[in-house]
């Protein structure tokens, strides 16, 4: 097998550069990899090399992260505006065709902003989801069950909320960012190593990474939850669960079909960073339900561009 290219570059985004590197042949059609707190692009390293045998593969730092530009106000990390990078991201990489869309952690609760959001209809071909739930799905559900409050309900609302202690504390002032620029970032491989028995690189930018990541918790969760929205998406959907997520019940993708026409749900045993532990599991089921859809959609036609 030839070597896949590579190539690193930045896309100018409405609000700053975003760093973005690109797998595999510009013909081909386009997979968008989207990271979660607190990684950056090269946690999809391994995975977007299997990929790219088959497709033309980006992945890019979200905002405040890795090589990206990092905005200092809360109110920059909101999803309106991680929306707008992700619009121009493919609007540069993939101009006249829809691309196929991966998130995993807090690329996945963005990622469903951008599977919904209006403006993006005709620009997602496929979007697969793995540990990120959307906030105002999960403010939907989280009402269910309180209206309902059987014992299998309220056990499941106390599970998550017990699984989302880390949220609470992203949201003291000045704790989580001293944290880890002084404290987490020298041992976070140990740690994931120790608690989630992942082995991962250092990086340089881990702690800053980590400081400015807190912001998408500070921006959006509470608010989201509080009020949600009904969104709808406009892409088929395909949810992979890892059953010993740590973080992410079960629980908040079991009925989300009426939320995602077409919803394909996959449980697996594994753990919540799946995408480093096993890659080409990983990536088999996100070929697989593109191959899915793309057996069933018609010739696509150019699509008009989302404004950024």
């Amino acid at each position: 097998m030839s070597p896949i290219p590579t190539e690193h570059f930045f896309v100018p985004g409405p609000d700053g550069p975003l760093a973005v590197q690109r797998w595999g042949g510009k013909e081909r059609a386009v997979i968008v990899l989207v990271h979660g707190y607190p990684d950056n692009r090269h946690k999809w390293d391994e995975v977007a090399l299997l990929l790219s045998q088959r497709f033309q593969v980006i992945a890019y730092d979200v905002r405040g992260a890795g090589a990206s530009f990092k905005p200092q106000r809360q109110a920059d990390y909101a999803l309106a505006r991680l929306t707008a990078d992700f619009t121009a991201i493919v609007n540069a990489v993939s101009p006249d065709r829809p691309v196929h869309l991966v998130g995993h952690d807090w690329g996945s609760v963005q990622a469903w902003e951008f599977a919904t959001e209006p403006a993006l209809q005709g620009r997602i071909a496929s979007y697969t989801s793995c540990s990120g739930p959307c906030l105002d799905h999960m403010g939907h559900w989280m009402r269910d069950q309180l209206r309902h409050p059987t014992p299998s309900h309220l056990l499941r609302l106390t599970l998550q909320l017990v699984k989302s202690w880390y949220v609470y504390l992203f949201h003291l002032p000045a704790v989580p960012e001293f944290t880890w620029r002084h404290l987490l970032a020298p041992h976070w491989p140990t740690l994931m190593r120790w608690l989630e028995g992942v082995r991962i690189q250092p990086r340089p930018t881990q702690g800053e990474d980590g400081a400015h990541g807190v912001n998408l918790y500070r921006a959006n969760v509470f608010p989201r939850l509080k009020h949600p929205r009904e969104r709808v998406a406009h892409a088929p959907v395909q949810v992979i669960v890892p059953l010993r997520d740590h973080f992410i019940s079960p629980a908040l993708s079991l009925d989300l079909a009426r939320w995602a026409p077409g919803y394909v749900r996959k449980e697996i045993d594994a753990g919540h960073w799946v995408t480093v532990q096993e890659p080409g599991r990983f990536a088999q089921l996100v070929l697989a339900f593109i191959d899915r859809v793309e057996a069933r959609s018609p010739a696509p036609t150019p699509p008009v561009h989302a404004a950024s």
